[in-house]
């Protein structure tokens, strides 16, 4: 059996729905076991090609976290995406025809959950209306005890932390961390770094609320109604209260010395680390010039443009990469499922912290002793655990 990664991707789907004329797609990249795993976006303007990216990315994932000794077994990388506003008022009717039609994907070999634009229960509600028990049944043949592992799932995900859902918090949690162990090993100070946020959603709320715990200064936030900037620093925590479920802060909830400003504010904002935490293609080779932050960490999936990377590198600004920074919650999902933690926040936000530092200390040493940048490093890495993974477990399964 060949263990070179495939160069294309296994599966690519167009859908056009037959009431709206809204299109869909999937993208399975590559199969362990017989089984992949990526969530499903909705946004206005999503294209094929972005979700063959995020296919893509969704397979590095999982072999970044690729433990031999652990139970969580790395999955392929698969991503489904919907070109249309979720705000739209025929969204969900078009996300139930949807998943009718992927239903013997998801039934089968694509495991999938929320992603930009929907939310867990959005997906499980129209998920119910299209057939489906569940959007992660494919995966229920891989595990020891079944009906174990799926109430451990379960559990976990009716825990609340100061009224947010634990399945809320872990992704951010592992976004801090990777902001924390990159100053860690450049030896700045935590007391002294200024955060800019885009996206005030499940990820950049969530690492707002961590980084600001750590003693980092949240110092801009960007939402779909502008940006909300303090150079004091921000009320994370009365900023997360006055969110609506599309992330968009109340204005009249602000402190009278926050500011409002234009919306690309968040760019240029006087800060030693902007996190975009929204949409993919944000960071272009126009707006970059307006960077003038030390790190730009990924945590929402591709959103600063190749072109673009290359120009902040060339004037010394480190891009960490998405594929490292926003990997923890669907690794959370399966370190759950299988059991290598159990339903339990605390466990849950130590096993982010140290896997996330791990995967960060590793990158950058290997961007270091190459010479390379850290998403050169990050696909080294996983070049070096694709052909083990393939090699131990196969890619179709029997």
């Amino acid at each position: 059996m060949s263990t070179k990664p495939a160069r294309v991707p296994l599966v690519s789907l167009s859908w056009t729905d037959h009431v709206t004329g809204h299109q869909g797609y999937l993208v399975i990249d590559r199969l362990v076991r017989g089984v992949s795993s990526g969530g499903l976006r909705m946004r206005k303007g999503c294209t094929l090609d972005e979700v063959a990216g995020l296919a893509r990315g969704m397979t590095m994932k999982e072999a970044l976290h690729y433990d031999p000794q652990g139970r969580y077994i790395p999955l392929g990388g698969a991503k489904g995406g919907i070109d249309c506003d979720p705000q739209d008022p025929e969204a969900y009717g078009v996300l139930v025809r949807y998943l009718r039609v992927m239903r013997p994907y998801i039934e089968n070999c694509w495991t999938t959950g929320e992603d930009l634009g929907l939310t867990q229960a959005t997906v499980e509600a129209a998920a119910a209306e299209a057939g489906l028990s569940t959007t992660i049944q494919a995966v229920y043949p891989l595990l020891d005890d079944e009906r174990t592992a799926r109430r451990r799932l379960a559990d976990a995900f009716a825990i609340k932390v100061d009224g947010i859902g634990l399945d809320e918090l872990v992704g951010g949690c592992g976004v801090a961390e990777a902001v924390l162990a990159g100053l860690d090993r450049a030896g700045a100070a935590y007391e002294e770094t200024r955060v800019a946020l885009q996206g005030f959603g499940t990820m950049g709320g969530s690492a707002a609320r961590f980084l600001s715990l750590a003693g980092l200064k949240i110092v801009a936030v960007a939402d779909a109604k502008g940006t909300v900037a303090n150079p004091a620093g921000l009320d994370v925590e009365n900023l997360l209260a006055a969110r609506d479920e599309y992330g968009a802060v109340d204005r009249s909830a602000l402190a009278p010395s926050d500011t409002e400003l234009p919306g690309s504010a968040w760019l240029s904002t006087d800060a030693e680390v902007l996190v975009p935490a929204a949409v993919s293609y944000a960071v272009d080779t126009v707006n970059q010039a307006q960077i003038t932050a030390r790190w730009v960490v990924e945590a929402a999936n591709m959103p600063v443009l190749p072109e673009a990377e290359e120009r902040l590198a060339a004037r010394g600004i480190t891009v960490m990469p998405d594929v490292v920074v926003n990997s923890c919650t669907n690794a959370w999902w399966w370190w759950t499922l299988f059991g290598d933690i159990g339903a339990d926040a605390d466990e849950a936000f130590a096993h982010v912290r140290r896997s996330m530092r791990a995967l960060i200390e590793r990158m950058l040493a290997r961007a270091e002793t190459d010479g390379i940048s850290p998403r050169a490093a990050a696909h080294a890495i996983v070049d070096d655990r694709l052909p083990a993974i393939a090699e131990r477990f196969g890619w179709y399964g029997v």
